[in-house]
């Protein structure tokens, strides 16, 4: 009686587990999570993507340095005490439709002959 209840118990725990198994299975293949896993990779990639830029990027200035100092073209960067700040600039005020007005006196960028 023992033996054929334990039997019986051991299939049930089975067949739950198996059936648990292959649902998870069916999930992970529906349409939405596809995406979703596609999407979480294409991300992962773009990150995998900058980190490698960023390295690119600072082992080219590190080699320009290099260069610069076995040419001797390092030379020391002192910054302007004597230049003024220049303002921030200020947007072009627009006209009701949309465009940018001109004003009094402006010339417009095409009549000016420097060529000439």
């Amino acid at each position: 009686m023992f033996r054929r209840a334990f039997w019986f118990s051991a299939g049930a725990a089975a067949g739950v587990w198996a059936t648990t198994k292959v649902n998870r299975k069916l999930r992970s293949l529906t349409p939405d999570s596809l995406a979703a896993r596609a999407a979480d990779q294409a991300v992962a990639a773009g990150h995998r993507l900058r980190e490698f830029a960023l390295d690119v990027r600072a082992g080219m200035a590190q080699r320009e340095s290099e260069l610069n100092e076995a040419l001797g073209l390092t030379a020391p960067v002192d910054p302007a005490p004597d230049r003024p700040e220049l303002p921030a600039r200020v947007p072009p005020r627009t006209s009701p439709g949309g465009r940018p007005r001109r004003e009094l006196g402006a010339t417009h960028p095409y009549d000016r002959n420097e060529d000439h």
